[in-house]
Protein backbone atom coordinates (compact mmCIF):
# COMPACT_ATOMS: atom_id res chain seq x y z
CA UNK A 1 0.00 0.00 0.00
CA UNK A 2 1.25 3.06 -0.75
CA UNK A 3 1.73 5.40 2.11
CA UNK A 4 0.43 9.49 1.59
CA UNK A 5 2.95 11.86 2.03
CA UNK A 6 1.64 14.66 4.36
CA UNK A 7 3.41 17.79 3.71
CA UNK A 8 4.58 20.27 7.04
CA UNK A 9 6.88 23.22 7.76
CA UNK A 10 8.69 25.57 10.22
CA UNK A 11 6.62 28.31 11.73
CA UNK A 12 8.53 31.26 10.68
CA UNK A 13 10.56 33.32 13.38
CA UNK A 14 7.89 35.48 14.34
CA UNK A 15 5.33 32.88 14.49
CA UNK A 16 7.08 30.91 17.08
CA UNK A 17 6.13 33.06 20.16
CA UNK A 18 2.47 32.65 19.99
CA UNK A 19 1.58 29.08 20.44
CA UNK A 20 3.83 29.78 23.71
CA UNK A 21 1.65 32.90 24.84
CA UNK A 22 -1.67 32.38 23.62
CA UNK A 23 -4.76 31.48 25.71
CA UNK A 24 -7.94 32.40 26.71
CA UNK A 25 -7.12 36.03 28.10
CA UNK A 26 -4.32 36.41 25.20
CA UNK A 27 -5.66 34.74 22.35
CA UNK A 28 -3.07 35.92 19.64
CA UNK A 29 -5.72 35.93 17.17
CA UNK A 30 -7.05 39.37 14.61
CA UNK A 31 -9.99 39.70 13.20
CA UNK A 32 -10.73 41.14 9.71
CA UNK A 33 -14.11 41.49 8.06
CA UNK A 34 -15.58 43.10 5.10
CA UNK A 35 -18.66 44.51 4.67
CA UNK A 36 -20.73 43.75 1.44
CA UNK A 37 -24.15 45.07 0.26
CA UNK A 38 -26.17 42.63 0.82
CA UNK A 39 -26.83 40.04 3.69
CA UNK A 40 -25.39 37.04 4.01
CA UNK A 41 -26.48 33.36 2.64
CA UNK A 42 -24.81 31.21 5.22
CA UNK A 43 -25.02 28.28 2.58
CA UNK A 44 -22.97 29.86 -0.05
CA UNK A 45 -20.40 31.28 2.62
CA UNK A 46 -20.02 27.51 3.77
CA UNK A 47 -19.78 26.05 0.03
CA UNK A 48 -17.40 29.23 -0.85
CA UNK A 49 -15.16 28.09 2.37
CA UNK A 50 -15.13 24.66 1.33
CA UNK A 51 -13.82 25.71 -2.81
CA UNK A 52 -10.98 28.25 -1.54
CA UNK A 53 -9.83 26.53 1.72
CA UNK A 54 -7.86 23.25 -0.15
CA UNK A 55 -6.25 25.81 -2.33
CA UNK A 56 -4.64 28.29 0.36
CA UNK A 57 -1.92 26.06 1.72
CA UNK A 58 -1.06 28.98 3.89
CA UNK A 59 -4.53 28.00 6.08
CA UNK A 60 -4.77 24.70 5.20
CA UNK A 61 -2.94 23.53 8.23
CA UNK A 62 -2.59 22.53 11.78
CA UNK A 63 -0.81 23.10 14.35
CA UNK A 64 1.50 20.12 15.94
CA UNK A 65 4.00 20.57 18.79
CA UNK A 66 7.75 18.50 18.14
CA UNK A 67 10.48 17.46 20.49
CA UNK A 68 12.35 21.37 19.78
CA UNK A 69 9.53 23.31 17.70
CA UNK A 70 5.91 23.61 16.82
CA UNK A 71 5.92 23.56 13.45
CA UNK A 72 2.82 22.91 11.09
CA UNK A 73 1.29 20.18 9.15
CA UNK A 74 -1.21 20.20 5.74
CA UNK A 75 -4.91 19.47 7.74
CA UNK A 76 -6.74 18.46 4.62
CA UNK A 77 -10.24 18.13 6.79
CA UNK A 78 -13.45 19.30 6.11
CA UNK A 79 -13.30 23.12 6.16
CA UNK A 80 -14.78 24.57 9.64
CA UNK A 81 -18.14 25.46 9.96
CA UNK A 82 -19.40 28.58 8.81
CA UNK A 83 -21.36 30.28 11.95
CA UNK A 84 -23.52 33.47 12.73
CA UNK A 85 -21.35 35.64 14.85
CA UNK A 86 -22.40 35.41 18.26
CA UNK A 87 -19.10 36.11 20.66
CA UNK A 88 -17.15 38.98 20.65
CA UNK A 89 -14.49 39.37 18.59
CA UNK A 90 -11.24 37.64 18.90
CA UNK A 91 -11.78 35.01 20.71
CA UNK A 92 -9.18 32.09 21.37
CA UNK A 93 -9.79 29.10 18.73
CA UNK A 94 -9.85 25.93 20.28
CA UNK A 95 -8.39 23.99 17.23
CA UNK A 96 -9.96 20.82 18.72
CA UNK A 97 -13.31 21.98 18.03
CA UNK A 98 -12.84 23.58 14.75
CA UNK A 99 -11.48 20.51 12.97
CA UNK A 100 -8.13 21.41 14.14
CA UNK A 101 -8.08 24.58 12.06
CA UNK A 102 -6.54 27.99 13.58
CA UNK A 103 -8.82 30.43 11.93
CA UNK A 104 -12.76 30.79 12.02
CA UNK A 105 -15.24 32.25 9.24
CA UNK A 106 -18.22 33.95 10.90
CA UNK A 107 -20.74 36.43 9.10
CA UNK A 108 -23.51 38.88 10.87
CA UNK A 109 -26.06 40.55 8.13
CA UNK A 110 -24.03 41.60 5.55
CA UNK A 111 -20.43 41.28 6.84
CA UNK A 112 -18.13 38.23 6.81
CA UNK A 113 -15.45 38.13 9.49
CA UNK A 114 -12.05 36.26 9.13
CA UNK A 115 -10.45 35.63 12.37
CA UNK A 116 -6.90 34.07 12.43
CA UNK A 117 -4.47 32.67 14.76
CA UNK A 118 -1.29 35.25 14.24
CA UNK A 119 1.34 31.99 14.00
CA UNK A 120 -0.63 31.40 10.37
CA UNK A 121 0.10 34.73 9.11
CA UNK A 122 -0.21 38.56 9.53
CA UNK A 123 -2.73 40.91 8.23
CA UNK A 124 -1.36 40.97 4.42
CA UNK A 125 -1.58 37.25 4.62
CA UNK A 126 -5.20 37.29 6.46
CA UNK A 127 -6.16 39.63 3.73
CA UNK A 128 -5.60 37.90 0.75
CA UNK A 129 -7.53 34.81 2.24
CA UNK A 130 -10.22 36.76 3.52
CA UNK A 131 -10.17 38.28 -0.23
CA UNK A 132 -10.40 35.26 -2.26
CA UNK A 133 -13.15 34.29 0.22
CA UNK A 134 -15.36 37.34 -0.82
CA UNK A 135 -14.32 36.80 -4.71
CA UNK A 136 -15.43 33.40 -4.76
CA UNK A 137 -18.62 34.04 -2.57
CA UNK A 138 -19.98 36.73 -5.18
CA UNK A 139 -19.21 34.35 -7.69
CA UNK A 140 -21.35 31.64 -6.29
CA UNK A 141 -23.69 33.87 -5.86
CA UNK A 142 -24.13 35.74 -9.43
CA UNK A 143 -24.00 32.97 -11.79
CA UNK A 144 -22.68 35.19 -14.91
CA UNK A 145 -20.25 36.13 -13.12
CA UNK A 146 -18.41 33.12 -12.32
CA UNK A 147 -18.96 31.67 -15.89
CA UNK A 148 -16.64 34.56 -16.93
CA UNK A 149 -14.23 34.41 -14.27
CA UNK A 150 -14.13 31.01 -13.41
CA UNK A 151 -13.17 29.50 -9.59
CA UNK A 152 -9.43 29.97 -9.67
CA UNK A 153 -7.62 32.43 -7.50
CA UNK A 154 -6.89 35.30 -8.93
CA UNK A 155 -3.55 36.65 -10.02
CA UNK A 156 -2.98 39.21 -6.88
CA UNK A 157 -3.14 36.22 -4.87
CA UNK A 158 0.20 34.97 -3.66
CA UNK A 159 0.69 31.77 -1.85
CA UNK A 160 4.15 32.36 -1.22
CA UNK A 161 5.31 30.39 2.12
CA UNK A 162 9.05 31.61 2.07
CA UNK A 163 10.04 32.74 5.82
CA UNK A 164 11.40 35.84 4.22
CA UNK A 165 12.75 36.57 7.87
CA UNK A 166 15.86 34.04 7.69
CA UNK A 167 16.14 34.66 4.22
CA UNK A 168 16.97 38.07 4.45
CA UNK A 169 18.46 38.53 7.85
CA UNK A 170 22.17 39.28 8.32
CA UNK A 171 23.99 37.91 11.37
CA UNK A 172 25.63 39.95 14.50
CA UNK A 173 23.37 42.50 15.34
CA UNK A 174 22.59 44.14 18.46
CA UNK A 175 18.76 44.43 19.96
CA UNK A 176 17.37 47.50 18.87
CA UNK A 177 14.06 46.51 20.83
CA UNK A 178 13.03 49.04 24.06
CA UNK A 179 13.27 47.19 27.11
CA UNK A 180 12.44 49.94 29.75
CA UNK A 181 9.00 49.80 31.11
CA UNK A 182 6.19 52.18 29.47
CA UNK A 183 2.79 54.05 31.22
CA UNK A 184 0.53 51.11 31.12
CA UNK A 185 -3.04 52.01 30.84
CA UNK A 186 -4.97 51.55 33.59
CA UNK A 187 -9.12 51.48 34.69
CA UNK A 188 -12.06 49.41 35.32
CA UNK A 189 -12.82 46.47 32.90
CA UNK A 190 -16.04 45.53 31.49
CA UNK A 191 -17.77 42.80 33.09
CA UNK A 192 -17.91 39.40 31.91
CA UNK A 193 -14.73 39.39 29.96
CA UNK A 194 -16.02 42.32 27.60
CA UNK A 195 -14.60 43.41 24.18
CA UNK A 196 -15.30 46.53 23.40
CA UNK A 197 -15.38 47.81 19.56
CA UNK A 198 -15.18 51.47 18.98
CA UNK A 199 -15.34 52.10 14.71
CA UNK A 200 -14.61 55.61 13.73
CA UNK A 201 -15.44 56.36 9.91
CA UNK A 202 -13.35 58.90 7.78
CA UNK A 203 -12.35 60.27 4.52
CA UNK A 204 -9.16 59.10 3.18
CA UNK A 205 -8.75 62.13 1.31
CA UNK A 206 -10.29 64.47 3.93
CA UNK A 207 -7.24 62.81 5.93
CA UNK A 208 -4.68 63.38 3.26
CA UNK A 209 -5.51 66.68 2.99
CA UNK A 210 -5.20 67.33 6.81
CA UNK A 211 -1.82 65.45 7.14
CA UNK A 212 -0.14 66.49 4.11
CA UNK A 213 -1.26 70.57 4.70
CA UNK A 214 -1.38 71.08 8.18
CA UNK A 215 1.20 68.68 9.31
CA UNK A 216 4.00 67.61 6.47
CA UNK A 217 3.37 64.22 6.81
CA UNK A 218 1.34 60.73 6.37
CA UNK A 219 -2.22 59.77 7.57
CA UNK A 220 -0.47 56.85 9.28
CA UNK A 221 1.63 59.00 11.59
CA UNK A 222 -1.11 61.82 11.99
CA UNK A 223 -3.40 58.97 13.51
CA UNK A 224 -0.77 57.40 15.65
CA UNK A 225 -0.05 61.01 16.49
CA UNK A 226 -3.96 61.32 17.86
CA UNK A 227 -3.61 57.97 19.56
CA UNK A 228 -0.02 59.33 21.27
CA UNK A 229 -1.95 62.80 22.53
CA UNK A 230 -4.84 61.37 23.38
CA UNK A 231 -3.37 58.73 25.98
CA UNK A 232 -1.15 61.79 27.52
CA UNK A 233 -4.58 64.05 27.88
CA UNK A 234 -6.27 61.26 29.33
CA UNK A 235 -3.54 60.59 31.73
CA UNK A 236 -2.23 64.24 33.12
CA UNK A 237 0.64 63.92 35.32
CA UNK A 238 1.37 60.52 34.92
CA UNK A 239 3.38 60.15 31.84
CA UNK A 240 6.98 60.44 32.72
CA UNK A 241 10.42 59.96 31.03
CA UNK A 242 10.63 57.07 33.46
CA UNK A 243 7.48 56.07 32.49
CA UNK A 244 6.67 56.99 28.75
CA UNK A 245 4.15 56.93 26.42
CA UNK A 246 5.52 53.93 23.81
CA UNK A 247 3.12 52.59 21.11
CA UNK A 248 4.11 49.58 18.96
CA UNK A 249 3.88 50.10 15.66
CA UNK A 250 4.45 46.95 13.37
CA UNK A 251 5.83 47.77 9.82
CA UNK A 252 4.92 45.42 6.77
CA UNK A 253 8.64 44.82 5.73
CA UNK A 254 7.63 43.20 2.39
CA UNK A 255 8.23 46.11 0.22
CA UNK A 256 11.46 46.42 2.18
CA UNK A 257 12.99 43.48 0.38
CA UNK A 258 10.45 42.53 -1.91
CA UNK A 259 8.99 39.72 -0.55
CA UNK A 260 5.35 38.32 -1.15
CA UNK A 261 5.22 36.09 1.21
CA UNK A 262 1.93 35.19 3.04
CA UNK A 263 3.82 33.88 6.27
CA UNK A 264 4.43 36.93 8.98
CA UNK A 265 6.85 39.62 7.82
CA UNK A 266 6.79 42.61 9.84
CA UNK A 267 9.22 44.10 12.59
CA UNK A 268 8.45 46.72 15.62
CA UNK A 269 9.55 49.87 15.53
CA UNK A 270 7.59 52.36 18.32
CA UNK A 271 6.28 56.07 18.82
CA UNK A 272 7.89 57.34 22.00
CA UNK A 273 6.80 60.07 23.83
CA UNK A 274 7.89 61.46 26.75
CA UNK A 275 7.26 64.90 28.87
CA UNK A 276 10.25 67.63 29.17
CA UNK A 277 8.28 70.44 30.01
CA UNK A 278 4.52 71.39 31.31
CA UNK A 279 2.63 71.27 28.35
CA UNK A 280 2.23 69.96 24.99
CA UNK A 281 0.06 70.63 21.97
CA UNK A 282 -1.07 68.50 19.77
CA UNK A 283 0.90 69.97 16.92
CA UNK A 284 4.23 69.47 19.73
CA UNK A 285 3.46 65.57 19.90
CA UNK A 286 2.44 65.08 16.06
CA UNK A 287 6.19 66.50 15.68
CA UNK A 288 7.27 64.13 18.54
CA UNK A 289 5.85 61.42 17.20
CA UNK A 290 6.63 61.68 13.63
CA UNK A 291 10.30 62.26 14.15
CA UNK A 292 10.49 59.24 16.47
CA UNK A 293 8.49 56.70 13.74
CA UNK A 294 10.66 58.41 10.46
CA UNK A 295 13.72 57.94 12.36
CA UNK A 296 13.11 54.23 12.61
CA UNK A 297 11.34 53.26 9.16
CA UNK A 298 14.71 52.95 7.34
CA UNK A 299 15.60 49.84 5.76
CA UNK A 300 18.67 49.50 7.81
CA UNK A 301 17.11 49.61 10.93
CA UNK A 302 13.86 47.41 10.00
CA UNK A 303 16.25 44.61 8.73
CA UNK A 304 18.28 45.15 12.43
CA UNK A 305 15.33 44.57 14.55
CA UNK A 306 14.22 41.48 12.97
CA UNK A 307 18.18 40.18 12.27
CA UNK A 308 18.71 40.19 16.20
CA UNK A 309 15.66 37.55 16.67
CA UNK A 310 16.64 35.42 13.95
CA UNK A 311 19.86 35.68 14.66
CA UNK A 312 19.06 34.01 18.30
CA UNK A 313 16.31 31.36 16.88
CA UNK A 314 19.71 30.47 14.67
CA UNK A 315 21.97 29.58 17.42
CA UNK A 316 22.87 25.69 16.87
CA UNK A 317 22.79 25.54 21.03
CA UNK A 318 19.22 26.98 21.10
CA UNK A 319 17.76 24.81 18.47
CA UNK A 320 18.82 21.17 20.58
CA UNK A 321 17.00 22.66 23.52
CA UNK A 322 13.96 20.83 24.38
CA UNK A 323 10.42 22.60 23.49
CA UNK A 324 9.03 22.84 27.29
CA UNK A 325 12.58 24.74 28.11
CA UNK A 326 12.45 27.10 25.07
CA UNK A 327 9.57 27.93 25.96
CA UNK A 328 9.98 29.30 29.37
CA UNK A 329 13.01 31.05 28.17
CA UNK A 330 10.83 32.56 25.36
CA UNK A 331 7.81 33.16 27.80
CA UNK A 332 10.21 35.08 30.08
CA UNK A 333 11.92 37.30 27.05
CA UNK A 334 7.71 37.78 25.59
CA UNK A 335 6.70 39.31 29.60
CA UNK A 336 9.98 41.86 29.67
CA UNK A 337 9.18 42.97 26.18
CA UNK A 338 5.54 43.27 27.00
CA UNK A 339 6.24 45.82 29.63
CA UNK A 340 7.96 47.95 27.08
CA UNK A 341 4.91 49.00 25.02
CA UNK A 342 1.73 51.16 25.96
CA UNK A 343 -0.50 49.93 23.40
CA UNK A 344 -0.11 48.79 19.77
CA UNK A 345 -1.53 50.02 16.51
CA UNK A 346 -1.07 48.64 13.02
CA UNK A 347 -2.30 49.98 9.41
CA UNK A 348 -3.64 47.01 7.85
CA UNK A 349 -3.10 49.17 4.45
CA UNK A 350 -5.43 50.23 1.90
CA UNK A 351 -7.33 47.07 0.90
CA UNK A 352 -7.67 46.88 -3.22
CA UNK A 353 -9.92 44.48 -4.95
CA UNK A 354 -10.67 43.66 -8.55
CA UNK A 355 -12.70 46.39 -10.65
CA UNK A 356 -15.65 43.49 -11.38
CA UNK A 357 -15.88 43.13 -7.46
CA UNK A 358 -16.33 46.54 -6.20
CA UNK A 359 -19.86 47.62 -6.75
CA UNK A 360 -20.59 44.31 -4.11
CA UNK A 361 -18.31 45.78 -1.62
CA UNK A 362 -19.52 48.63 0.95
CA UNK A 363 -16.02 48.34 3.33
CA UNK A 364 -13.08 46.28 5.07
CA UNK A 365 -12.20 46.69 9.03
CA UNK A 366 -10.17 45.11 11.26
CA UNK A 367 -9.30 44.50 15.36
CA UNK A 368 -6.44 44.00 17.59
CA UNK A 369 -6.88 41.26 20.46
CA UNK A 370 -5.38 42.46 24.08
CA UNK A 371 -1.58 41.36 24.80
CA UNK A 372 -0.32 41.64 28.39
CA UNK A 373 -0.49 45.24 29.65
CA UNK A 374 -2.35 46.45 26.00
CA UNK A 375 -5.89 46.53 27.26
CA UNK A 376 -7.03 49.30 24.62
CA UNK A 377 -5.32 48.74 21.46
CA UNK A 378 -5.50 50.27 17.31
CA UNK A 379 -6.04 49.61 13.80
CA UNK A 380 -6.44 51.06 10.59
CA UNK A 381 -7.81 49.54 7.62
CA UNK A 382 -8.79 51.60 4.10
CA UNK A 383 -10.62 50.86 1.26
CA UNK A 384 -11.44 53.07 -1.94
CA UNK A 385 -12.13 56.54 0.18
CA UNK A 386 -13.18 55.33 3.73
CA UNK A 387 -10.88 54.44 6.35
CA UNK A 388 -12.08 52.74 9.81
CA UNK A 389 -9.77 53.20 12.82
CA UNK A 390 -10.96 50.41 14.96
CA UNK A 391 -9.90 50.03 18.63
CA UNK A 392 -10.41 47.11 20.97
CA UNK A 393 -10.77 47.73 24.63
CA UNK A 394 -11.49 46.43 27.91
CA UNK A 395 -12.14 49.38 29.53
CA UNK A 396 -14.99 50.88 30.57
CA UNK A 397 -13.92 54.36 30.15
CA UNK A 398 -13.55 55.77 26.62
CA UNK A 399 -11.66 58.71 27.12
CA UNK A 400 -8.76 57.84 24.58
CA UNK A 401 -10.75 57.13 21.40
CA UNK A 402 -13.36 60.59 22.24
CA UNK A 403 -10.42 62.43 22.42
CA UNK A 404 -8.47 61.51 19.80
CA UNK A 405 -11.72 61.45 17.39
CA UNK A 406 -12.17 64.91 18.74
CA UNK A 407 -8.78 66.06 17.80
CA UNK A 408 -9.41 64.51 14.24
CA UNK A 409 -12.86 66.58 13.91
CA UNK A 410 -10.85 69.57 15.44
CA UNK A 411 -8.54 69.17 12.38
CA UNK A 412 -11.69 69.58 10.09
CA UNK A 413 -12.37 65.32 9.69
CA UNK A 414 -15.80 64.49 8.77
CA UNK A 415 -15.98 61.36 11.56
CA UNK A 416 -19.01 58.91 12.35
CA UNK A 417 -18.51 56.59 15.20
CA UNK A 418 -19.88 52.85 15.48
CA UNK A 419 -19.81 50.62 18.39
CA UNK A 420 -21.10 47.36 19.67
CA UNK A 421 -23.13 48.47 22.23
CA UNK A 422 -20.74 47.19 25.26
CA UNK A 423 -21.05 51.11 25.96
CA UNK A 424 -22.19 54.23 24.89
CA UNK A 425 -19.94 57.11 23.40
Amino acid sequence: MKRKYIKWEKLDNTANIFPVIAGESMTNTYRISVVLKDEIDPVKLQETLSIVLPKFPGFNLRLRTGVFWYYFEENGKKAPKVKEESEYPCRFIHANRNNSYMFSVTYYKNRINLEAFHALADGMGGIGFLREITYQYIRLLYPDLRKKLGDELSEETSLDRDDSFVRNYKKANASQYKSKKAYLLKGEKLPYGGFGTICGFLSVSQLKKISKEKYHTSINNYLIACFVYAIYQANPGKITKKHPVRIAVPVNLRPYFLSNTTKNFFAMISAEFYPKKNEYSFEDIMEITKNSIESQKTKENLEAIFSYNVSNSEILAARAVPLPIKNLAMLYVYNRAAMANTTTITNIGNVKVMPEYEDYIENFYSFLPFSKGQNLKATITSYKDSLVLGFSTRFMDTTVPKIAFRQMTQDGADVSIETNGEFYL
